[in-house]
Parts: C-alpha cells; sequence; structure tokens
C-alpha cells in the first residue's frame, strides 16, 4: 500500500473536524471489510461507504470518492440562497487536506474567497508551510472582496498574470506529493452555488507536470501561449491511463479533437462553455456515425450563435439546458464509458488560444462511472430544448 496520508488525510482530518465541532456526534468510517458491505450514516448525515475498492464520503452538500491513489469529488448545490445554509461542503476535505499539509502548499487560483479554504490557507502559512500562489489580475488579487490581497498581505507571496487573458487554473500542490483540480473555483459561489468536480492524485508524474507548470507561472511570470511548452504529459498507474496538457502552450486541441474521434458508442457531455468549433465539428462527424451524443449546457447564452449547442442539436444529438438556478460551472466529456476530460478548461477559443488552464484526461471505467453519475443526475434535473428554441 503506497503512503496516502495527503488522500486519506482527508477522511482522518475529516473525522476529527466533526468530532471537535460536535461533541455530541460520532462519525464512523467503513470499510470493504464492514459487516454486511453497507454505508454508515453518522447524526450529521454524513455517510462513508464502501464502493468496489473505494471509499465513499457524503456530505451535506457534496460527495467524495477516494482510492489509494486517487479522489473525485463533486459539490450538490442546494439552489438555496440563503448564504447561512452554505456548510458542509466539498470546502471542507479541501480545508483538512490543507490541514495536513507540512512543507508546501502551492495554488494556482483564478479567484478565491470561501473563507473555510482561506482560513486553512493562512493556517498554513502561520504553522511554517512555504505557501506560494499565482493567480488572475482582475478577478484574484484585484476582486473587489479583497480576500487575495488579504492573503498577500499576511506574508504569503501572491503572482499575478497582468493581462486582459485570464489565469483560469484551479490546482493546488501539496508537499510535492499529491494535485488537487478540477472545474472548482475556491469560492462561496463555485463551492455551494455551481455545479462543479475535482480531481485529486497523488503521483509523482502529475505533480511534475502541475509543479513546472506552477513554476513558470510564479517564478518566471510566463502566463498563456507565452509559456513554456511541456508538450503532452502521459503517464498510468494501477492500469488508470491519464494525460495532462496546459493551454493555452500546448497541443489541446488536436489531442481533444482526437478522442472526440476515437469515440465508438457515446459522448457525454456537461458543460459552462462549448464554443471552439474545431471539438463541434468532430462531434457532428461522430454523431454522423452513429455515435450517442448527449450534451448538459449551462442554460445562459447555451443557444447562442456561438454555442456549439444548437449544430448539435441540429445534427441529430440530444440537447438539454441545466435545471440549476445559479450556473453549471463543469467543464466536462465524458466518452464511451471509459474516458474523462476535466480540469479548468472551457471548450471554448480564449481557452485554446490566450488563457492558462489545465485539462486533464483519464481512462479508466471507474473514475468514468463516477462522472456519468454526475452527469446522469444533472441530466434528471435538465429541461429538452423547446419547440423553435432552436432554428435548423
Amino acid at each position: 500500500m503506497r503512503n496516502n496520508r495527503l488522500i486519506f488525510g482527508v477522511v482522518i482530518a475529516l473525522m476529527a473536524l466533526l468530532v471537535a465541532a460536535c461533541a455530541s456526534e460520532s462519525t464512523t468510517t467503513t470499510s470493504s471489510g464492514t459487516t454486511g458491505g453497507g454505508s454508515q450514516q453518522t447524526d450529521s448525515g454524513q455517510t462513508s461507504a464502501p464502493t468496489g475498492d473505494l471509499e465513499e464520503l457524503t456530505f451535506g452538500l457534496g460527495r467524495g470518492y477516494l482510492s489509494d491513489w486517487w479522489g473525485v469529488f463533486f459539490n450538490e448545490p442546494s439552489g438555496e440562497s440563503d448564504a447561512s445554509t452554505y456548510v458542509n461542503g466539498i470546502d471542507v476535505p479541501l480545508a483538512n487536506a490543507i490541514g495536513q499539509v507540512q512543507n508546501t502548499l502551492d495554488i494556482a487560483a483564478f479567484e478565491m474567497n470561501n473563507e473555510v479554504i482561506v482560513q486553512a490557507i493562512l493556517d498554513a502559512h502561520e504553522r511554517g508551510v512555504t505557501v506560494r500562489i499565482v493567480t488572475d489580475d482582475e478577478h484574484g488579487i484585484e476582486d473587489s472582496d479583497g480576500i487575495l490581497q488579504g492573503i498577500k498581505d499576511a506574508g504569503v507571496p501572491v503572482v499575478d498574470d497582468s493581462r486582459s487573458a485570464l489565469m483560469h487554473n484551479k490546482f493546488m500542490i501539496m508537499d510535492s506529493a499529491a494535485v488537487w483540480t478540477g472545474s472548482w473555483n475556491y469560492t462561496v459561489n463555485g463551492t455551494y452555488r455551481n455545479n462543479n468536480n475535482a480531481v485529486v492524485m497523488q503521483n509523482a508524474d502529475a505533480v511534475a507536470a502541475f509543479q513546472a507548470e506552477f513554476d513558470e507561472m510564479f517564478n518566471d511570470q510566463e502566463f498563456g501561449s507565452r509559456s513554456t511548452d511541456q508538450g503532452v504529459v502521459n503517464f498510468s498507474q494501477d492500469g488508470v491511463e491519464v494525460t495532462v496538457i496546459f493551454a493555452a502552450e500546448a497541443d489541446e486541441e488536436p489531442v481533444l479533437e482526437s478522442f472526440i474521434r476515437e469515440a465508438e458508442s457515446n459522448i457525454r457531455i456537461m458543460t459552462f462553455v462549448f464554443s471552439a468549433d474545431s471539438l463541434g465539428e468532430a462531434m457532428v462527424d461522430m454523431i454522423d456515425q452513429g455515435v450517442t451524443v448527449q450534451g448538459v449546457f449551462e442554460n445562459r447564452n447555451s443557444t447562442a450563435d456561438w454555442s456549439e449547442l444548437p449544430r448539435l442539436h441540429c445534427a441529430g444529438g440530444e440537447m438539454r439546458q441545466d435545471g440549476n438556478r445559479y450556473t453549471l460551472h463543469h467543464k466536462v466529456f465524458i466518452i464511451d464509458d471509459d474516458t474523462v476530460i476535466t480540469g479548468s478548461f472551457n471548450f471554448s477559443g480564449n481557452a485554446l488560444r490566450s488563457n492558462d488552464e489545465n485539462v486533464v484526461i483519464i481512462k479508466d471505467e471507474t473514475i468514468a462511472g463516477l462522472y456519468i453519475d454526475e452527469w446522469q443526475r444533472l441530466w434528471d434535473s435538465a429541461s429538452p430544448l423547446e419547440d423553435g428554441e432552436v432554428t435548423c
């Protein structure tokens, strides 16, 4: 068994937090050896259950799945506007993972205002962890809430991109041993209002790739297409195949198109924005070849002329608009029930040409199954297009 301190530390620290906060309540963790193999629930409504070789965590407003070297988290927005209900989300396991960091914490954050995460970062700095942050200028250090400026004033070095395009990454590297990344902005809205996902990888190749990307931004102030081209990073562990690409300097467009064109049976989409014509054209070609393409799009602007939804709908794809009163923020394609494309990368021209982004492509049926469950949850609450809404 590998050293899983950073990943399973999430579970341990979460339990400790709950015990401290709710002395009258208890948390029970089950494993594959638990009698009956069923889930167990605490008084606070959280469950921990075995799912094959996975450890499943259920929070008040989210859920997570942990293997021996990877993890996946999804939030579950309630639709509530009352911020007092925004507790016990996926910010808790992230904050507790930060709480386990001993030496270094490197963060690339488009924006940040979640107090649970911010406090965990400040606590890490106070206990002597070397914390470094890269952020966007307008949406990060210059944001009117002043959160990142406050972190900088506390002594944490913060570098911004100082340009009109976006530093749109959302990742953390913990103790040079584990990476958290995904679509999830470290904000209140990102955690409790908008649909998001996060991937955790405790793998040396993943860490090296993300560390190189962080260092070129933090140390060299290289952003966007001016950044050093790392190319496409491929690695595998325990049968899970992973590809990592950083935009806008790398070759993400042909790689993404190749994965789409390799589809044999189905492609599922859940996306905030999809306007990249080359990827839309590839999907239309796959529809023509008999591949089923089904998509859930963020409702706002989904039928605009620049969106790929009308093109896919008119080609015979099944398209829906999401049911979240706030925002569907995923950037996910699921191909043939075994491959997931996720990360910070909106499927757009700006992501291809100018923003700092990351794409993580994972080929594994178990991980794909977790994303299919999330897709199905959103599909079931989404709305089909109304007659006449799109003109073909």
